[in-house]
Protein backbone atom coordinates (compact mmCIF):
# COMPACT_ATOMS: atom_id res chain seq x y z
CA UNK A 1 0.00 0.00 0.00
CA UNK A 2 1.26 3.44 -1.01
CA UNK A 3 0.52 7.00 -0.12
CA UNK A 4 -2.47 6.84 -3.05
CA UNK A 5 -4.09 3.64 -2.04
CA UNK A 6 -4.82 5.24 1.06
CA UNK A 7 -6.01 8.19 -0.06
CA UNK A 8 -8.79 6.37 -2.98
CA UNK A 9 -9.47 4.74 0.87
CA UNK A 10 -9.78 7.87 2.22
CA UNK A 11 -12.64 9.27 -0.52
CA UNK A 12 -14.76 5.31 -0.52
CA UNK A 13 -14.92 6.28 3.69
CA UNK A 14 -16.33 9.53 3.25
CA UNK A 15 -18.34 9.53 0.38
CA UNK A 16 -18.92 5.71 -0.99
CA UNK A 17 -18.21 4.59 -4.58
CA UNK A 18 -19.59 7.04 -7.35
CA UNK A 19 -17.71 5.99 -10.09
CA UNK A 20 -13.67 6.22 -10.96
CA UNK A 21 -14.37 9.90 -12.92
CA UNK A 22 -15.91 10.98 -9.55
CA UNK A 23 -12.80 9.73 -7.35
CA UNK A 24 -10.40 11.07 -9.88
CA UNK A 25 -11.92 14.41 -9.50
CA UNK A 26 -11.58 14.72 -6.49
CA UNK A 27 -8.03 13.24 -5.78
CA UNK A 28 -6.74 14.67 -8.95
CA UNK A 29 -5.31 11.46 -9.90
CA UNK A 30 -5.14 10.10 -13.56
CA UNK A 31 -8.39 7.51 -14.15
CA UNK A 32 -6.03 4.79 -14.33
CA UNK A 33 -4.16 5.31 -11.25
CA UNK A 34 -7.30 5.45 -9.36
CA UNK A 35 -8.40 1.77 -11.41
CA UNK A 36 -4.61 0.59 -9.96
CA UNK A 37 -5.19 1.87 -6.70
CA UNK A 38 -9.10 -0.01 -6.38
CA UNK A 39 -7.29 -3.02 -7.82
CA UNK A 40 -4.74 -3.06 -4.94
CA UNK A 41 -7.28 -2.04 -2.01
CA UNK A 42 -9.28 -5.32 -3.57
CA UNK A 43 -5.97 -7.22 -3.44
CA UNK A 44 -5.37 -6.45 0.08
CA UNK A 45 -9.02 -6.93 1.49
CA UNK A 46 -9.94 -3.18 2.02
CA UNK A 47 -12.75 -2.87 -0.12
CA UNK A 48 -14.98 -5.92 -1.38
CA UNK A 49 -16.10 -6.44 -5.19
CA UNK A 50 -18.72 -3.68 -4.74
CA UNK A 51 -16.48 -1.40 -3.60
CA UNK A 52 -17.47 -1.29 -0.03
CA UNK A 53 -15.30 -0.94 2.93
CA UNK A 54 -14.41 -3.95 4.97
CA UNK A 55 -13.67 -4.97 8.61
CA UNK A 56 -10.68 -5.23 7.60
CA UNK A 57 -10.55 -1.02 6.43
CA UNK A 58 -12.84 -0.23 9.93
CA UNK A 59 -9.92 -2.25 11.69
CA UNK A 60 -6.94 -0.34 10.37
CA UNK A 61 -9.49 3.03 10.79
CA UNK A 62 -9.59 2.28 14.33
CA UNK A 63 -6.05 1.58 14.95
CA UNK A 64 -4.42 4.89 12.81
CA UNK A 65 -7.23 6.99 14.54
CA UNK A 66 -5.56 10.09 15.77
CA UNK A 67 -6.35 10.18 19.98
CA UNK A 68 -3.53 12.81 20.94
CA UNK A 69 -1.81 16.27 20.06
CA UNK A 70 1.84 17.83 21.06
CA UNK A 71 2.02 21.94 20.43
CA UNK A 72 5.10 22.90 20.25
CA UNK A 73 5.41 26.48 21.88
CA UNK A 74 8.57 26.92 23.95
CA UNK A 75 10.56 29.00 21.48
CA UNK A 76 11.08 33.02 21.99
CA UNK A 77 10.50 34.25 18.66
CA UNK A 78 13.44 36.71 17.80
CA UNK A 79 12.10 37.59 14.96
CA UNK A 80 8.97 39.10 15.58
CA UNK A 81 10.79 41.95 16.93
CA UNK A 82 9.47 44.48 18.00
CA UNK A 83 7.08 42.20 19.59
CA UNK A 84 9.26 41.31 22.15
CA UNK A 85 6.78 40.67 25.36
CA UNK A 86 4.37 37.79 23.47
CA UNK A 87 5.10 34.24 22.89
CA UNK A 88 4.16 33.76 19.16
CA UNK A 89 1.20 31.00 19.86
CA UNK A 90 -0.89 34.04 22.18
CA UNK A 91 -0.53 36.45 18.91
CA UNK A 92 -4.23 37.33 18.29
CA UNK A 93 -5.79 37.25 14.81
CA UNK A 94 -9.21 38.46 14.68
CA UNK A 95 -8.68 38.69 18.10
CA UNK A 96 -8.14 35.12 18.74
CA UNK A 97 -4.91 33.51 19.61
CA UNK A 98 -3.46 31.37 17.74
CA UNK A 99 -2.92 28.19 19.58
CA UNK A 100 -6.33 28.79 20.89
CA UNK A 101 -7.74 28.61 17.18
CA UNK A 102 -5.50 25.30 17.19
CA UNK A 103 -7.10 24.08 19.99
CA UNK A 104 -10.61 24.62 18.86
CA UNK A 105 -9.51 22.75 15.58
CA UNK A 106 -8.35 19.72 17.44
CA UNK A 107 -11.36 19.60 19.46
CA UNK A 108 -13.95 19.61 16.33
CA UNK A 109 -12.37 16.47 15.21
CA UNK A 110 -12.59 15.05 18.74
CA UNK A 111 -8.87 15.45 19.88
CA UNK A 112 -9.13 16.62 23.45
CA UNK A 113 -5.13 14.69 24.94
CA UNK A 114 -3.22 17.85 24.24
CA UNK A 115 -0.05 18.46 25.42
CA UNK A 116 1.47 21.97 25.00
CA UNK A 117 5.53 22.13 25.62
CA UNK A 118 6.08 25.82 26.94
CA UNK A 119 9.34 27.84 27.44
CA UNK A 120 9.63 31.18 26.90
CA UNK A 121 7.05 32.77 29.11
CA UNK A 122 5.53 29.53 30.40
CA UNK A 123 3.18 31.38 33.02
CA UNK A 124 1.31 33.04 30.47
CA UNK A 125 -0.46 30.08 28.88
CA UNK A 126 -0.98 28.70 32.10
CA UNK A 127 -4.84 29.63 31.43
CA UNK A 128 -5.20 27.13 29.25
CA UNK A 129 -5.58 24.44 31.36
CA UNK A 130 -8.51 25.47 33.03
CA UNK A 131 -10.04 26.98 29.93
CA UNK A 132 -9.42 24.09 27.51
CA UNK A 133 -8.00 21.25 29.78
CA UNK A 134 -4.23 20.89 28.52
CA UNK A 135 -1.25 19.49 30.11
CA UNK A 136 1.52 21.89 30.22
CA UNK A 137 5.14 20.48 29.87
CA UNK A 138 8.22 23.05 30.92
CA UNK A 139 11.12 23.47 28.10
CA UNK A 140 13.67 24.87 31.18
CA UNK A 141 16.75 24.89 27.75
CA UNK A 142 14.14 26.49 25.62
CA UNK A 143 16.82 29.47 25.50
CA UNK A 144 19.42 27.16 24.42
CA UNK A 145 17.98 24.51 22.34
CA UNK A 146 15.61 23.94 20.04
CA UNK A 147 12.46 21.84 19.06
CA UNK A 148 14.06 18.49 19.00
CA UNK A 149 14.44 19.00 22.93
CA UNK A 150 11.47 20.28 23.20
CA UNK A 151 9.59 17.60 21.50
CA UNK A 152 11.78 14.72 23.83
CA UNK A 153 10.25 15.90 26.75
CA UNK A 154 6.87 14.52 25.23
CA UNK A 155 8.26 11.92 23.59
CA UNK A 156 5.80 9.59 25.41
CA UNK A 157 2.95 11.05 24.06
CA UNK A 158 3.85 10.45 20.20
CA UNK A 159 1.46 7.43 19.43
CA UNK A 160 -1.15 8.52 16.80
CA UNK A 161 -0.16 11.93 17.31
CA UNK A 162 -0.37 15.49 15.53
CA UNK A 163 2.54 17.20 16.03
CA UNK A 164 1.45 20.97 15.73
CA UNK A 165 3.90 24.24 15.33
CA UNK A 166 2.25 27.48 17.55
CA UNK A 167 2.67 30.06 15.47
CA UNK A 168 0.60 28.66 12.29
CA UNK A 169 -2.60 29.88 11.31
CA UNK A 170 -4.84 27.37 9.40
CA UNK A 171 -7.26 28.88 7.50
CA UNK A 172 -9.01 25.38 7.57
CA UNK A 173 -9.12 22.92 10.05
CA UNK A 174 -6.05 20.51 8.71
CA UNK A 175 -6.89 17.63 11.04
CA UNK A 176 -9.57 14.88 10.70
CA UNK A 177 -11.30 12.20 12.75
CA UNK A 178 -9.44 9.48 10.74
CA UNK A 179 -5.78 9.46 9.79
CA UNK A 180 -4.77 6.73 6.75
CA UNK A 181 -0.82 6.56 7.21
CA UNK A 182 1.67 9.30 8.45
CA UNK A 183 2.87 11.37 6.97
CA UNK A 184 4.73 15.70 7.42
CA UNK A 185 3.36 18.58 6.10
CA UNK A 186 5.11 20.65 3.48
CA UNK A 187 3.95 23.94 1.42
CA UNK A 188 3.79 24.25 -2.08
CA UNK A 189 6.04 27.88 -1.63
CA UNK A 190 9.38 27.22 -1.97
CA UNK A 191 11.45 28.62 1.44
CA UNK A 192 15.19 29.45 1.15
CA UNK A 193 15.75 28.26 4.77
CA UNK A 194 13.75 24.39 4.04
CA UNK A 195 15.83 21.37 4.27
CA UNK A 196 13.07 19.51 2.70
CA UNK A 197 12.16 19.17 -0.92
CA UNK A 198 9.77 17.13 -2.72
CA UNK A 199 11.39 14.85 -5.27
CA UNK A 200 9.32 12.92 -8.35
CA UNK A 201 8.53 10.04 -5.86
CA UNK A 202 6.85 12.38 -4.18
CA UNK A 203 8.96 11.69 -1.39
CA UNK A 204 10.75 14.13 1.17
CA UNK A 205 14.18 14.30 0.87
CA UNK A 206 17.19 16.23 2.45
CA UNK A 207 18.36 19.11 0.26
CA UNK A 208 21.86 18.99 1.97
CA UNK A 209 23.55 21.67 0.68
CA UNK A 210 21.39 23.31 -2.19
CA UNK A 211 19.33 26.19 -1.38
CA UNK A 212 15.98 25.92 -0.21
CA UNK A 213 12.98 23.58 -0.56
CA UNK A 214 9.42 23.16 -0.13
CA UNK A 215 8.18 25.36 2.76
CA UNK A 216 8.09 23.26 5.83
CA UNK A 217 4.76 24.05 7.69
CA UNK A 218 6.30 21.87 11.02
CA UNK A 219 2.56 20.36 11.24
CA UNK A 220 2.95 16.11 10.99
CA UNK A 221 1.21 12.94 12.41
CA UNK A 222 2.55 9.80 13.37
CA UNK A 223 1.02 6.38 13.55
CA UNK A 224 1.89 3.90 16.14
CA UNK A 225 4.52 2.19 14.06
CA UNK A 226 6.12 5.38 13.13
CA UNK A 227 6.22 7.27 16.25
CA UNK A 228 7.91 4.18 17.94
CA UNK A 229 11.04 4.81 15.72
CA UNK A 230 10.80 8.76 16.02
CA UNK A 231 10.40 8.21 19.79
CA UNK A 232 13.84 6.08 19.53
CA UNK A 233 15.41 8.37 17.25
CA UNK A 234 14.42 11.86 19.24
CA UNK A 235 15.65 10.19 22.83
CA UNK A 236 19.05 9.49 20.95
CA UNK A 237 19.68 12.77 19.31
CA UNK A 238 18.55 14.82 21.88
CA UNK A 239 21.22 13.44 24.24
CA UNK A 240 23.74 14.29 21.86
CA UNK A 241 25.50 17.77 21.75
CA UNK A 242 25.61 17.74 17.96
CA UNK A 243 22.11 17.99 17.76
CA UNK A 244 21.91 20.84 20.75
CA UNK A 245 20.00 23.25 18.21
CA UNK A 246 18.02 20.89 15.95
CA UNK A 247 14.85 21.17 14.85
CA UNK A 248 12.51 17.92 15.68
CA UNK A 249 11.81 16.84 11.96
CA UNK A 250 15.71 16.14 11.70
CA UNK A 251 14.16 12.64 14.09
CA UNK A 252 12.53 11.84 11.09
CA UNK A 253 15.40 11.13 8.58
CA UNK A 254 16.75 8.35 7.57
CA UNK A 255 19.35 9.32 5.47
CA UNK A 256 18.47 11.24 3.23
CA UNK A 257 14.60 10.70 3.21
CA UNK A 258 12.20 11.36 5.50
CA UNK A 259 10.37 7.65 6.90
CA UNK A 260 7.11 9.26 6.57
CA UNK A 261 5.03 10.53 2.98
CA UNK A 262 4.64 13.99 2.33
CA UNK A 263 1.31 15.90 3.07
CA UNK A 264 1.46 18.76 0.17
CA UNK A 265 -0.84 21.87 1.67
CA UNK A 266 -1.63 24.82 -0.60
CA UNK A 267 0.31 27.71 0.12
CA UNK A 268 -3.24 29.52 0.80
CA UNK A 269 -4.34 27.28 3.71
CA UNK A 270 -1.96 28.16 6.25
CA UNK A 271 0.15 31.03 7.39
CA UNK A 272 3.22 30.57 9.08
CA UNK A 273 3.94 34.13 11.56
CA UNK A 274 7.81 34.22 12.69
CA UNK A 275 7.88 37.99 11.50
CA UNK A 276 5.79 41.54 12.76
CA UNK A 277 5.13 41.76 8.75
CA UNK A 278 3.40 38.31 8.70
CA UNK A 279 1.74 39.41 11.41
CA UNK A 280 0.56 43.07 9.80
CA UNK A 281 0.02 41.03 6.70
CA UNK A 282 -2.48 38.96 8.48
CA UNK A 283 -4.43 40.87 10.66
CA UNK A 284 -3.57 44.66 10.04
CA UNK A 285 -5.64 44.95 12.75
CA UNK A 286 -4.11 42.82 15.80
CA UNK A 287 -4.06 44.44 18.87
CA UNK A 288 -0.41 42.82 19.02
CA UNK A 289 1.11 44.87 16.48
CA UNK A 290 0.78 48.09 19.06
CA UNK A 291 4.44 48.85 19.66
CA UNK A 292 6.30 51.73 21.16
CA UNK A 293 9.66 51.23 18.08
CA UNK A 294 6.63 51.22 15.62
CA UNK A 295 4.88 54.27 16.66
CA UNK A 296 8.75 55.93 17.45
CA UNK A 297 9.91 55.17 14.20
CA UNK A 298 6.23 56.56 12.17
CA UNK A 299 6.50 59.71 14.24
CA UNK A 300 10.39 60.61 13.19
CA UNK A 301 9.73 59.65 9.82
CA UNK A 302 5.61 61.10 9.64
CA UNK A 303 4.99 57.90 8.16
CA UNK A 304 2.07 55.47 8.38
CA UNK A 305 3.09 51.93 10.18
CA UNK A 306 2.63 50.30 7.19
CA UNK A 307 5.24 52.36 5.40
CA UNK A 308 7.83 50.77 7.66
CA UNK A 309 9.17 47.26 6.05
CA UNK A 310 11.80 44.94 5.67
CA UNK A 311 11.60 44.71 9.77
CA UNK A 312 14.43 42.51 11.39
CA UNK A 313 16.62 41.73 14.24
CA UNK A 314 20.30 42.31 14.40
CA UNK A 315 21.96 40.07 16.77
CA UNK A 316 25.26 42.26 16.82
CA UNK A 317 25.62 44.00 20.30
CA UNK A 318 26.13 43.19 23.81
CA UNK A 319 24.99 46.37 25.57
CA UNK A 320 21.43 47.10 23.31
CA UNK A 321 18.88 45.43 20.81
CA UNK A 322 18.92 46.64 17.27
CA UNK A 323 16.64 46.31 14.81
CA UNK A 324 16.44 46.85 11.03
CA UNK A 325 13.99 48.51 9.26
CA UNK A 326 13.14 50.60 6.22
CA UNK A 327 11.47 53.54 4.85
CA UNK A 328 10.11 54.39 1.63
CA UNK A 329 12.91 51.45 0.80
CA UNK A 330 15.65 53.45 2.61
CA UNK A 331 17.47 51.16 5.68
CA UNK A 332 17.37 52.42 8.97
CA UNK A 333 18.95 50.98 12.20
CA UNK A 334 16.81 51.42 15.28
CA UNK A 335 19.11 51.09 18.81
CA UNK A 336 17.13 50.41 22.10
CA UNK A 337 18.68 49.96 25.13
CA UNK A 338 19.66 46.84 26.92
CA UNK A 339 19.15 45.27 30.16
CA UNK A 340 20.05 47.57 32.49
CA UNK A 341 22.09 49.82 29.81
CA UNK A 342 20.53 53.15 30.59
CA UNK A 343 22.02 52.49 34.25
CA UNK A 344 25.64 52.50 32.49
CA UNK A 345 25.52 55.03 30.56
CA UNK A 346 24.25 58.60 30.24
CA UNK A 347 22.31 59.19 27.35
CA UNK A 348 22.05 63.08 27.18
CA UNK A 349 26.07 62.90 26.90
CA UNK A 350 25.79 60.39 24.42
CA UNK A 351 23.48 62.95 22.52
CA UNK A 352 25.91 65.64 22.77
CA UNK A 353 28.63 63.08 21.30
CA UNK A 354 26.72 62.48 18.36
CA UNK A 355 26.28 66.53 17.90
CA UNK A 356 29.93 67.17 18.27
CA UNK A 357 30.34 64.45 15.12
CA UNK A 358 27.51 65.72 13.58
CA UNK A 359 29.12 65.86 9.81
CA UNK A 360 32.57 64.95 10.70
CA UNK A 361 32.47 61.54 8.49
CA UNK A 362 33.90 59.80 11.55
CA UNK A 363 30.72 57.88 13.05
CA UNK A 364 27.32 56.64 11.43
CA UNK A 365 24.80 59.41 10.22
CA UNK A 366 22.08 59.93 13.00
CA UNK A 367 18.63 60.68 12.18
CA UNK A 368 17.28 60.53 16.01
CA UNK A 369 18.60 60.04 19.46
CA UNK A 370 16.57 60.45 22.69
CA UNK A 371 18.71 62.25 25.19
CA UNK A 372 16.20 60.53 27.93
CA UNK A 373 15.66 57.24 26.93
CA UNK A 374 18.96 56.50 24.74
CA UNK A 375 16.62 55.08 21.72
CA UNK A 376 18.35 56.17 18.27
CA UNK A 377 18.12 55.39 14.71
CA UNK A 378 20.32 55.75 12.14
CA UNK A 379 21.51 55.19 8.59
CA UNK A 380 22.12 51.35 7.96
CA UNK A 381 25.25 50.93 6.47
CA UNK A 382 24.74 48.14 4.27
CA UNK A 383 27.13 45.72 2.88
CA UNK A 384 29.30 46.66 5.76
CA UNK A 385 32.54 44.80 6.76
CA UNK A 386 33.69 44.70 10.74
CA UNK A 387 37.52 45.06 10.95
CA UNK A 388 39.17 42.24 11.30
CA UNK A 389 42.03 42.56 14.38
CA UNK A 390 44.10 39.36 13.10
CA UNK A 391 44.61 41.88 9.83
CA UNK A 392 47.51 44.09 9.53
CA UNK A 393 46.00 46.08 7.17
CA UNK A 394 42.44 46.72 9.06
CA UNK A 395 44.38 46.96 11.95
CA UNK A 396 46.39 50.01 10.73
CA UNK A 397 43.28 51.47 9.76
CA UNK A 398 41.35 51.64 12.62
CA UNK A 399 44.71 53.25 14.07
CA UNK A 400 44.65 55.99 11.52
CA UNK A 401 41.06 56.32 12.05
CA UNK A 402 41.20 56.96 15.57
CA UNK A 403 44.30 59.37 14.92
CA UNK A 404 42.09 61.14 12.40
CA UNK A 405 39.52 61.30 15.43
CA UNK A 406 41.97 62.69 18.33
CA UNK A 407 43.87 65.51 15.61
CA UNK A 408 39.88 67.03 15.05
CA UNK A 409 40.28 67.73 18.83
CA UNK A 410 36.27 67.51 19.00
CA UNK A 411 35.09 68.48 22.37
CA UNK A 412 32.33 67.62 24.73
CA UNK A 413 31.19 68.78 28.33
CA UNK A 414 31.72 65.52 30.12
CA UNK A 415 34.70 63.26 30.71
CA UNK A 416 35.17 59.43 30.36
CA UNK A 417 36.79 58.76 33.85
CA UNK A 418 37.63 55.06 34.73
CA UNK A 419 38.09 55.37 38.08
CA UNK A 420 34.55 57.14 38.56
CA UNK A 421 32.89 54.49 36.40
CA UNK A 422 34.59 51.57 38.22
CA UNK A 423 33.00 53.17 41.36
CA UNK A 424 29.76 54.13 39.52
CA UNK A 425 29.34 50.16 38.44
CA UNK A 426 30.51 48.79 41.83
CA UNK A 427 27.71 50.79 43.13
CA UNK A 428 25.18 49.34 40.90
CA UNK A 429 26.56 45.97 40.99
CA UNK A 430 26.89 45.91 45.09
CA UNK A 431 27.86 42.83 47.12
CA UNK A 432 30.93 41.08 47.02
CA UNK A 433 33.21 40.45 43.40
CA UNK A 434 33.30 37.16 42.23
CA UNK A 435 37.30 37.07 41.72
CA UNK A 436 38.76 36.30 44.87
CA UNK A 437 41.88 38.57 44.68
CA UNK A 438 39.29 41.56 43.32
CA UNK A 439 40.58 43.66 46.31
CA UNK A 440 44.28 43.34 45.33
CA UNK A 441 43.65 43.62 41.65
CA UNK A 442 41.18 46.69 42.46
CA UNK A 443 44.20 48.45 44.60
CA UNK A 444 46.74 47.67 42.12
CA UNK A 445 44.31 49.31 39.62
CA UNK A 446 43.89 52.32 41.57
CA UNK A 447 47.46 52.95 42.07
CA UNK A 448 48.22 52.67 38.12
CA UNK A 449 45.17 55.23 37.69
CA UNK A 450 46.69 57.86 40.31
CA UNK A 451 49.93 57.61 38.38
CA UNK A 452 48.24 58.14 35.11
CA UNK A 453 46.42 61.65 36.87
CA UNK A 454 50.00 62.93 37.37
CA UNK A 455 51.17 61.97 33.92
CA UNK A 456 47.89 63.32 32.20
CA UNK A 457 48.27 65.31 28.97
CA UNK A 458 46.14 66.28 26.21
CA UNK A 459 42.11 65.39 26.35
CA UNK A 460 40.20 65.12 23.23
CA UNK A 461 36.40 63.37 22.42
CA UNK A 462 37.45 59.70 22.67
CA UNK A 463 35.33 56.82 21.58
CA UNK A 464 36.48 54.56 24.69
CA UNK A 465 34.58 51.31 23.41
CA UNK A 466 36.39 50.65 20.05
CA UNK A 467 35.87 47.32 19.77
CA UNK A 468 37.03 46.17 16.49
CA UNK A 469 33.45 45.22 15.79
CA UNK A 470 32.58 48.51 15.85
CA UNK A 471 34.73 49.80 13.17
CA UNK A 472 32.93 49.35 9.45
CA UNK A 473 34.39 49.36 6.27
CA UNK A 474 31.72 50.19 3.75
CA UNK A 475 33.49 50.33 0.16
CA UNK A 476 36.21 53.08 0.34
CA UNK A 477 35.31 54.13 3.85
CA UNK A 478 35.65 53.60 7.34
CA UNK A 479 33.29 54.39 10.48
CA UNK A 480 33.37 54.07 13.98
CA UNK A 481 30.16 53.61 15.39
CA UNK A 482 27.91 53.37 18.86
CA UNK A 483 29.25 55.73 20.88
CA UNK A 484 27.63 55.40 24.15
CA UNK A 485 30.75 55.47 26.35
CA UNK A 486 32.34 58.28 24.73
CA UNK A 487 33.70 61.32 26.83
CA UNK A 488 36.99 63.45 26.84
CA UNK A 489 40.14 61.19 27.68
CA UNK A 490 43.86 60.69 26.38
CA UNK A 491 44.14 59.51 22.62
CA UNK A 492 46.10 56.29 24.61
CA UNK A 493 42.58 55.01 25.95
CA UNK A 494 41.35 54.48 22.46
CA UNK A 495 44.72 52.62 21.67
CA UNK A 496 44.08 50.34 24.66
CA UNK A 497 40.29 49.71 24.34
CA UNK A 498 41.10 48.65 20.42
CA UNK A 499 43.91 46.56 22.07
CA UNK A 500 42.01 45.17 24.62
CA UNK A 501 38.88 44.44 22.99
CA UNK A 502 40.74 42.11 20.34
CA UNK A 503 42.87 40.09 22.87
CA UNK A 504 46.29 41.23 21.80
CA UNK A 505 49.31 39.89 23.77
CA UNK A 506 51.84 42.41 24.14
CA UNK A 507 53.66 42.43 21.28
CA UNK A 508 51.01 43.24 19.42
CA UNK A 509 49.96 45.92 21.21
CA UNK A 510 53.54 47.52 20.81
CA UNK A 511 52.82 47.00 17.30
CA UNK A 512 49.15 48.63 16.82
CA UNK A 513 51.07 51.84 19.53
CA UNK A 514 53.85 52.16 16.86
CA UNK A 515 51.02 52.13 14.34
CA UNK A 516 49.39 55.00 15.69
CA UNK A 517 52.41 56.86 16.82
CA UNK A 518 54.10 56.28 13.50
CA UNK A 519 56.83 54.90 15.09
CA UNK A 520 57.57 57.88 17.02
CA UNK A 521 55.69 56.50 20.00
CA UNK A 522 57.60 57.40 23.81
CA UNK A 523 57.76 55.26 26.65
CA UNK A 524 55.59 57.25 28.52
CA UNK A 525 53.13 56.21 25.37
CA UNK A 526 53.53 53.28 26.14
CA UNK A 527 52.86 53.75 29.75
CA UNK A 528 49.98 55.12 29.44
CA UNK A 529 48.38 52.42 26.63
CA UNK A 530 49.36 49.55 29.28
CA UNK A 531 47.84 51.71 31.76
CA UNK A 532 44.92 52.23 30.20
CA UNK A 533 44.43 48.65 28.96
CA UNK A 534 44.88 47.20 32.70
CA UNK A 535 42.39 49.87 34.00
CA UNK A 536 39.77 49.17 31.11
CA UNK A 537 40.25 45.25 31.61
CA UNK A 538 39.09 45.70 34.91
CA UNK A 539 36.44 48.14 34.67
CA UNK A 540 34.59 46.10 31.96
CA UNK A 541 35.08 42.90 34.49
CA UNK A 542 32.69 44.84 36.95
CA UNK A 543 30.35 45.90 33.77
CA UNK A 544 29.86 41.96 33.57
CA UNK A 545 29.19 41.31 37.20
CA UNK A 546 26.50 44.10 37.23
CA UNK A 547 24.99 42.41 33.62
CA UNK A 548 25.01 39.21 35.39
CA UNK A 549 23.08 40.72 37.95
CA UNK A 550 20.51 41.74 35.93
CA UNK A 551 20.59 38.43 33.85
CA UNK A 552 22.70 38.81 31.09
CA UNK A 553 26.06 36.44 31.46
CA UNK A 554 28.92 37.80 30.10
CA UNK A 555 31.40 35.33 32.33
CA UNK A 556 33.69 33.90 29.69
CA UNK A 557 34.00 37.45 28.67
CA UNK A 558 34.42 39.08 32.16
CA UNK A 559 37.32 36.52 33.04
CA UNK A 560 39.18 37.15 29.74
CA UNK A 561 38.94 41.26 30.64
CA UNK A 562 39.89 40.58 34.20
CA UNK A 563 43.12 38.29 33.31
CA UNK A 564 43.97 41.34 30.78
CA UNK A 565 43.62 43.94 34.27
CA UNK A 566 46.36 41.74 36.21
CA UNK A 567 48.43 41.37 33.12
CA UNK A 568 48.64 44.40 31.52
CA UNK A 569 49.03 46.04 34.95
CA UNK A 570 52.29 44.02 35.43
CA UNK A 571 53.92 45.43 31.89
CA UNK A 572 52.88 49.22 32.97
CA UNK A 573 54.45 48.64 36.68
CA UNK A 574 57.71 47.63 34.54
CA UNK A 575 58.01 49.90 32.07
CA UNK A 576 57.55 52.34 35.47
CA UNK A 577 60.22 51.10 37.12
CA UNK A 578 62.43 50.98 34.60
CA UNK A 579 61.74 54.01 32.04
CA UNK A 580 64.20 56.89 33.08
CA UNK A 581 61.90 59.63 30.48
CA UNK A 582 59.24 58.99 33.52
CA UNK A 583 59.11 61.94 36.17
CA UNK A 584 60.93 60.60 39.08
CA UNK A 585 58.14 61.18 41.87
CA UNK A 586 55.97 59.75 39.89
CA UNK A 587 57.70 56.27 39.29
CA UNK A 588 58.04 56.46 43.19
CA UNK A 589 54.33 57.07 43.44
CA UNK A 590 53.79 53.79 41.67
Amino acid sequence: MNKRDWIVLSILVNFGYTGQREIAARTGYSIGLVSSSLKKLDEEGYIDEGYNTTDKAKKHLETSKPRRAIILAAGIGLRMIPITKMPKGLLKISDEALIERIIKQLHEVGITDIVVVTGFMAEKFDYLIDKYGVALIYDHEYARRDTLHSLSLAVENLSNCYIVPTNIWFARNPFHKNEYFSWYAISDYIDDESYLRLNRKLELVYTEDEHGGNSMVGLCYLLESDAAKAKKRIKTMSGQRKYLKSTWEKALLSGNKMIVYARVMQGQSTYAINTYEQLRELDSESQDLRSKRIDLISKVFGTHPENITDISRLFKGMTNRLMRFSVDDNPYLLRVPGEGSNELTNRAQEAAVYNALAEKGIAEEIVYISPKDGYKISIYLENARMCDPRSLSDVTACMKHLQKLHQMKLEVPHEFNIMEKIERYEGLRGGESSFGDYDEVRRNVTDLLATLDCTAGEYTLCHADPVHDNFLFVGGRLYLIDWEYAGMSEAHADVAMFCLYADFSKEEVDHAIDIYFGGQAQPIDRFKVYTYAAAAGFLWTVWCEYKEKVGVSYSEYAMRQYRYAKRFYKHAIRLADTCESLNPPVCASV
